[in-house]
This record gives C-alpha cells, sequence and structure tokens, in this order.
C-alpha cells in the first residue's frame, strides 16, 4: 500500500485491512473544523478524521466521537466506523450528492423525518452543556479580541442558565447543507463531531440558524417535527425561540475562533456580522 504523509495514519490503516494489496490514495480535503483525508483502496473509499490538531475547535473530541458512532451504528444513520488510535478517526465514506442551499427546500420534509429518526435513538451518554463550550470560546481567543459585549453576553446567559429540556434525544448538531448527503431518495448525516444529547429544540433552532430558514421553511419545520413526535407546537416554538441567543452567540465564538485560527477575512467577517446582529438585538 502507498504510504501517506503521516505514519500514525499508515499505522490504522494497516490494522483495520492488513490483507490489503492495492495501491492507496490519499486526498486532504478542506474542512472547517480539522483536518480530514479521503483514502482509496481499491475500490473502497474511506475519511479520516484527525484526533488532535491546532485547528480542532472546542466540543471536537474523537474519542467521544468514535464511541458515539459506535453505539448509534445499528441504527443506519450514520458512516460505519473502522477504527481510530490516539491521531486518527478511520470512517467509512458516505457516496452522495452534497445538498446546494437551493435543493433543500426540496428535501425539508425528509431531512425533517431523518432527525426524527435520531431522536428515537436511546442516549448516547454525554450531555451537551453549551456553557462550558461558549466559555472555552472566549478562553481560547486572543486577548486582544475579546471585547465587552462578548463578555456581557457571556454574563447574561449565564446567569439566565440553559434552558430546561423539552425531551432529550441525541442531537447531531451540526446539519447544514455542506453536511446532508442526498444518496438517491435518502439524505444522510456526516460529520457527526458535534453530536451529544440535548433538547430536541436546540437541534431545531441550530437547523433553523444554520441554514437560514425563512418564516415559511420555519413552519413547515417545526409543524412536521411537532406532528411526528406528538408535541404541541407551541411550546416547541417557544422552546426553540429560548435557545437562539445561545445559538447566536456560538455561532459568532465560533467564526471568531476560526477566523484567528485560519486567518482568513471570510471567517472575519462573518464574525463581524454576528456581533453586529447581536448589538441590534439589544
Amino acid at each position: 500500500m502507498q504510504s501517506c504523509t503521516d505514519p500514525a495514519l499508515d499505522r490504522l490503516i494497516e490494522k483495520q485491512f492488513p490483507a490489503a494489496s492495492a495501491a492507496g490514495s490519499f486526498s486532504s480535503l478542506d474542512g472547517l473544523s480539522g483536518y480530514s483525508v479521503q483514502i482509496a483502496l481499491g475500490d473502497r473509499k474511506f475519511l479520516a478524521r484527525r484526533a488532535a490538531s491546532g485547528q480542532t475547535m472546542p466540543g471536537v473530541d474523537r474519542q467521544r466521537e468514535y464511541r458515539l458512532l459506535r453505539k448509534l451504528a445499528a441504527s443506519g444513520l450514520t458512516p460505519s466506523v473502522h477504527g481510530r488510535n490516539d491521531d486518527w478517526l478511520l470512517l467509512g465514506w458516505q457516496p452522495g450528492e452534497v445538498l446546494s442551499a437551493g435543493q433543500l427546500d426540496s428535501w425539508l420534509e425528509k431531512l425533517v423525518d431523518e432527525v426524527v429518526r435520531l431522536h428515537h435513538q436511546p442516549l448516547c451518554g454525554y450531555r451537551l452543556q453549551l456553557m462550558p463550550l461558549l466559555m472555552d470560546y472566549w478562553q481560547r481567543s486572543q486577548p486582544q479580541r475579546r471585547t465587552v459585549q462578548w463578555l456581557r453576553t457571556l454574563r447574561q446567559l449565564q446567569r439566565q442558565g440553559q434552558p430546561h429540556p423539552l425531551r432529550l434525544a441525541v442531537l447531531h448538531m451540526d446539519l447544514h447543507c455542506g453536511n446532508l448527503i442526498a444518496e438517491g431518495s435518502r439524505l444522510r448525516f456526516i460529520d457527526w463531531e458535534y453530536a451529544a444529547d440535548g433538547d430536541v429544540a436546540l437541534e431545531l433552532a441550530a437547523i433553523i440558524s444554520a441554514n437560514g430558514l425563512d418564516a415559511a421553511k420555519q413552519q413547515r419545520l417545526i409543524t412536521r417535527y411537532a406532528t411526528r413526535q406528538q408535541l404541541n407546537i407551541h411550546a416547541l416554538r417557544g422552546q426553540i425561540q429560548r435557545w437562539q441567543p445561545w445559538l447566536s452567540l456560538l455561532a459568532s465564538s465560533w467564526y471568531e475562533l476560526r477566523a484567528q485560527q485560519s486567518g482568513e477575512q471570510h471567517f472575519y467577517t462573518l464574525a463581524a456580522e454576528g456581533w453586529q446582529q447581536r448589538q441590534n438585538k439589544r
């Protein structure tokens, strides 16, 4: 097998596929949270995700991701897990086409149905706590980039405390178009690095925020989910609204730290827009 540039990844592949004789090919993938590699062994494809990197974001833990995916393996919702070591997580490659923003409208009901399937799975045992996560972003940011507004918002949410869950379930927590794969008539989810147990309304709020859903699409999403889950629509909508300030700060903090890590102006622009939106809502 052809060697890649990382001996730890070579060792993991050789351990999992000792009989592989075909030359392997390795392609780096552009990712937002860390370093990933597509691997081709003959006619089989895999995804390797680095466990530790200077680009890794708060909340990303490959050991937790590995264990969670193993627990969900029987559900048919997640990619196959082929192994891990201290440096890499090795997964099956998800075939299909990444959804574009323009395609989401026609897939919205199927997205809800897949989310419902996920939320019916047994809890994974890893509870999502947003305040420690938000504090981690603050502490890992450059001191000169920490604003009074940022600190004031953190303290305000800390005083409020997280909303009491409407219903606990396993959440994906990163369902934007880039992580939605159309495979035939089925919609698949990839990039489970932020998955954990949490409030179902938080998942829906994250979907709305990440995809910029307008009022009509929000209504479709909430109505279908509430119907499928036998939840009161008004209670669900109110809970989603309670989570929105938390997600707004989380998104701004993510863009801020990612900008500082990468130096890319695109992320600085998104962070500035997020801080401005928060200022306008005061």
